[in-house]
């Protein structure tokens, strides 16, 4: 009964985790530029028992028997699918029309800054000390350029434009300036962390991993440049499809309810085997 009433408290611990990531990605289908993350379950180790030596009948399964520990979060990973584009009008919106690209942000690290990610493209310009401007996102930090520096622009710019290959024209009375907004291609989106909101970034203990750097993520520079799909005046919006995830929600529920009930179930079990006299 202990071993039942273990594996099930196991399995809860783990099915509790599974609803927050499906809460998460609920309460985040109207933020631009979130991806979903899908969750997988694997089981935990179990014990094998050879108790059927003299059992001689044929059998299809394993011989022996096997007690499990409950199962537990296998995976748990980004859905890379594209979200549709929403139009807005706003010349500093902008938008990836590639699977796993994302723009460079600037984020605080300490006395530091540190590089994450985003698809989320909604920017603004912000006022600085030397009479420019900044490109900053809607959290107030900077986005980088395609050599990881914040992007800042004289004031009084005119008009705004994006090209397909990510170039960010800015037109003044007399003159234009071209930058290259900074995109990375992330080739392995399950080894990246979520920071927080939509913003991901390698995890401190990448090193452990046994990966190259350089083969994760690819800043999209030079040549590269034509990889990139982006336009503005629009946003993508979050791929979260809210029917699939209230049909997890509910199965989650119910797998939930169900190692409960087999907790109760052994306890009473065990309140029998106790009472007998």
């Amino acid at each position: 009964m202990i071993r039942t009433m273990a594996s099930a408290a196991n399995t809860m611990g783990q099915l509790q985790q599974q609803l927050d990531t499906i809460s998460n990605n609920i309460s985040n289908s109207n933020t631009h530029g979130f991806k979903a993350k899908e969750t997988k379950f694997g089981e935990l180790l179990y014990q094998q028992f050879d108790n059927d030596d003299k059992d001689k009948a044929p059998r299809q399964s394993q011989p022996g028997i096997r007690i499990g520990v409950g199962a537990g979060l296998a995976q748990a990973q980004i859905n890379s699918k594209l979200g549709t584009f929403q139009q807005t009008g706003r010349v500093l919106d902008f938008s990836l029309s590639k699977e796993r690209q994302y723009f460079n942000v600037l984020m605080p690290d300490g006395n530091a800054t540190k590089t994450v990610y985003t698809r989320q493209g909604d920017f603004y310009l912000s006022p600085t000390d030397n009479g420019n401007v900044m490109l900053v996102n809607n959290d107030g930090y900077p986005i980088a350029d395609s050599r990881g520096n914040a992007i800042q622009l004289p004031d009084g710019a005119k008009e705004f434009s994006v090209t397909a290959d990510g170039n960010l024209n800015v037109q003044y009375n007399n003159r234009s300036v071209k930058i290259e907004l900074g995109v990375t291609q992330i080739q392995k989106p399950e080894l990246m962390e979520h920071i927080s909101g939509t913003y991901i970034g390698l995890p401190e203990n990448f090193g452990e991993f046994g990966v190259q750097e350089a083969s994760v993520l690819q800043n999209l520079q030079g040549g590269n440049r034509n990889q990139i799909a982006m336009q503005n005046g629009g946003l993508e919006a979050s791929n979260v499809d809210i029917s699939k995830e209230m049909s997890d929600l509910i199965n989650t529920q119910r797998s939930y309810q169900f190692n409960a009930r087999t907790i109760t179930m052994a306890d009473q079990m065990m309140g029998l085997v106790n009472g007998i006299r």
